[in-house]
């Protein structure tokens, strides 16, 4: 199964659940069973999906979108404390072998953006993006953000459904816009 289908059948499978109103959930063992894993940069600008799938807030769906992400200042009130996240970003960079170990060279990012309800804490869904272009693509950190904020306001405006978006940004957020037709 290619990384793209496969990345999206997980992703699918998650929303489907979360739609269906099952609760998506990591239990409290996800980050001890996270520490294991060495994780590859082959698949730079994006994470290795083994390390890091991607996953849902439960309390982000189609049906409350506007009580959520499209709320202005909604993601501050979810975001997870740098302690936290300066944290998980030291231990991940060694998981995934940078040779530059300097953290102010990563964003620890939410794969699925939190804009689009992203897992705020689950350490499947952060991972250490490099602010610097890893390959010939030119992606970085800041580029994924400006599509973070297109991805959002199709949402909130109607354009693409939350389930489109999501799936769109976790195949690939250098792809996502123009797989939605919004570029």
């Amino acid at each position: 199964m290619s990384y793209a289908i496969s990345r999206r059948f997980t992703l699918f499978v998650a929303v489907s659940a979360a739609v269906a109103g099952a609760a998506v959930f990591v239990g409290p063992d996800t980050q001890a069973a996270h520490a294991d894993i060495t994780c590859s940069q082959a698949y730079l600008p994006l994470p290795d999906p083994a390390c890091t799938p991607g996953a849902l807030n439960p309390d982000v769906t189609q049906d409350t979108i506007d009580s959520t992400i499209c709320v202005s200042g909604w993601t501050a009130t979810v975001r997870p404390p740098t302690s936290y996240t300066n944290a998980l970003k030291v231990k991940q960079i060694a998981e995934y072998g940078y040779s530059d170990t300097s953290t102010s060279d990563y964003e620890e990012d939410h794969f699925i953006p939190l804009e689009l309800g992203g897992a705020p804490r689950d350490p499947q869904n952060l991972w250490p993006e490099p602010h610097y272009s890893t390959d010939s693509s030119g992606g970085t950190s800041y580029t994924k953000d400006s599509v973070e904020n297109k991805l959002k306001k199709a949402v909130c405006n109607g354009s693409a459904s939350l389930a489109d978006a999501q799936n769109a940004i976790a195949t690939d957020w250098q792809t996502a816009l123009s797989t939605l037709g919004l570029s």
